[in-house]
């Protein structure tokens, strides 16, 4: 499965428009995560932790994304889009949401 943010494959042509595919992860950051994390921005510096989860729930969502597509028969997701939210912003819940065009390319 070829996931692309651009509206097409370089070299390929869209022979078919599957639809409209989606894909989301909501996660949640434990106390301990939330309190090292605090603790890294007093001090300043990157926190690793949240940037990890940040990585696991962006590819949670693009592989929804890519089931929904295969479940349409398409073999690539055009145009994709990656949203950030923060949910319940005291209780550290992450949602990534992805979507795009599913297609078949030749």
């Amino acid at each position: 499965m070829e996931l692309t943010t651009t509206p097409n494959l370089e070299g390929r042509r869209i022979t078919r428009y599957c639809g409209v595919v989606a894909g989301e992860a909501v996660l949640g950051a434990n106390l301990f995560k939330d309190m090292f994390a605090s603790i890294r921005d007093i001090v300043g510096g990157r926190s690793g932790t949240y940037e990890k989860e940040l990585r696991r729930a962006r590819q949670i969502a693009l592989d929804e994304l890519a089931d929904q597509a295969r479940e349409l028969g398409a073999n690539a997701v055009v145009g994709i889009d990656l949203d950030y939210e923060v949910l319940r912003e005291k209780n550290g819940m992450l949602m990534v949401s992805a979507s795009g065009t599913a297609v078949v390319v030749a």
